[in-house]
């Protein structure tokens, strides 16, 4: 079994990539919306973070979080905001994808992939990348021909605030090559 090993740093700046389990895309219904920003809020206030930017896309979602100085336990929110969708996934909407052999004796919910992916953001420049990577996702994958068509992002948050033009994408086809591990 390969051996995980996160960086740890206090008060730092992280990117994440989180999957569902077999890529299930339940993650922009309504509901299971509902169900994740439920229990994203529950443990922002549990466990204070700052999401500096979000896209949540049927199968996976990229975000970024700031975390409070003295504090470089992402693992226990990821642990809890997973463990609450799937409780209230579960109780609304019934069993996510066949469970196998390790997950029955595990008892685990086939709802999400076990880990996640983690980036310590560097510098500024690193964290501009990734604000663009995070939000220009939608039309990597297809979805949509234009990063203001996807609603399920901080995207429009960031027009909002002057950080990018409405059209921001459309001529921009840069190369995230350099941040593709995390999917």
């Amino acid at each position: 079994m390969p051996e995980y090993r996160r960086n740890k740093l206090e008060g730092g700046t992280f990117f994440f990539t989180v999957v569902t389990y077999n890529r299930k895309p339940i993650l922009i219904g309504e509901r299971e919306r509902n169900f994740l920003h439920t229990a994203w809020e529950d443990v922002r206030t549990r466990f204070p973070f700052e999401t500096i930017a979000i896209c949540l896309l049927p199968d996976h979602l990229h975000c970024i979080w700031k975390l409070p100085e003295k504090d470089m336990n992402y693992s226990i929110r990821w642990k809890e905001i997973k463990r609450l969708f799937t409780k209230t996934y579960l109780e609304q909407i019934g069993p996510g994808e066949k469970r196998n052999q390790s997950r029955i004796r595990h008892q685990e919910a086939a709802i999400w992939q076990r880990r996640f992916w983690e980036h310590t953001i560097k510098d500024q420049q690193d964290l501009n990348h990734h604000i663009d990577y995070v939000h220009y996702n939608p039309v990597k994958h297809g979805y949509v021909q234009m990063v203001r068509d996807w609603s399920w992002s901080s995207f429009h948050r960031y027009v909002k605030a002057g950080w990018y033009e409405a059209d921001w994408g459309e001529s921009v086809k840069h190369s995230f090559d350099h941040l593709e591990n995390g999917e």
